[in-house]
């Protein structure tokens, strides 16, 4: 099963047209022809089943047989994450975390980040990518970045923890993590949150949490705890 997205399709909409690049894929590299069929995703819970009556590889064009809409999971997960000294890993975790259904991703930069440039475009493709080979049908938002200070600013209605390495009281976030709910994580750069955003984060009502005895990188720790809260669910 091959998924294609294509955020521009309506509900409602009778047919689909894909862009030239798309359209070369389908018709060039795929061979798809006329009267083949073609499911799509606009990421916002819908599956579409479409007929391909076009078959130009510049414009391609496909009638709508069959559209299917799927409830968004019980739950959410949001990650505030500082991006990563190196970019491989901080897109390991964008694909990652898509594939086990993450809601939400802000990139955050903190007082020890040594990342403050980013490119969203290319996270955003990749987190779609992401998507389609994980046959979802939502799309996670990936927000723009902020500051730590910006962020925790806010006023969220999730329940808030903090990932951090400094010998504090806290519990396994295994321990905390409640199915059917909504939930915040911060994960800190490389050379953790410092200990002044740690008093901040607790003051802004975010919890501490361990995710285990071992040190993890920062792309780790957020997969671990994007596994968690997805294991939490799986009832």
């Amino acid at each position: 099963m091959q998924l294609f997205y294509n955020p521009t399709v309506e509900e409602n909409a009778e047919e689909i047209i894909f862009d030239k690049k798309e359209s070369k894929h389908i018709i060039k590299v795929l061979r798809k022809t006329i009267n083949d069929n073609l499911l799509i995703t606009n990421g916002k819970g819908f599956l579409f089943k479409a007929e391909i009556f076009s078959a130009n590889p510049n414009k391609c064009i496909a009638k709508i047989i069959e559209k299917t809409h799927f409830k968004p999971s019980e739950y959410s997960l949001h990650i505030a994450i500082a991006p990563t000294k190196r970019n491989d890993r901080f897109e390991w975790f964008l694909e990652k975390s898509t594939e086990l259904g993450i809601d939400k991703i802000t990139p955050i930069f903190c007082d020890h980040s040594e990342r403050k440039k980013i490119n969203l475009e290319r996270f955003e493709r990749i987190i779609q990518s992401a998507m389609k080979q994980s046959l979802q049908y939502y799309l996670p938002k990936l927000e723009n970045p902020l500051s730590f200070e910006e962020f925790i600013s806010q006023d969220f209605k999730a329940e808030k923890f903090i990932a951090h390495c400094e010998n504090t009281k806290k519990d396994y976030l295994k321990n905390k993590v409640k199915p059917k709910t909504e939930i915040l994580i911060l994960i800190g750069p490389e050379g953790d949150f410092s200990s002044e955003e740690i008093k901040k984060a607790n003051v802004a009502g975010f919890e501490n949490i361990s995710l285990g005895k071992n040190r993890l990188r920062t792309e780790t720790a957020a997969i671990a705890a994007c596994h968690t809260v997805y294991l939490t669910n799986q009832i």
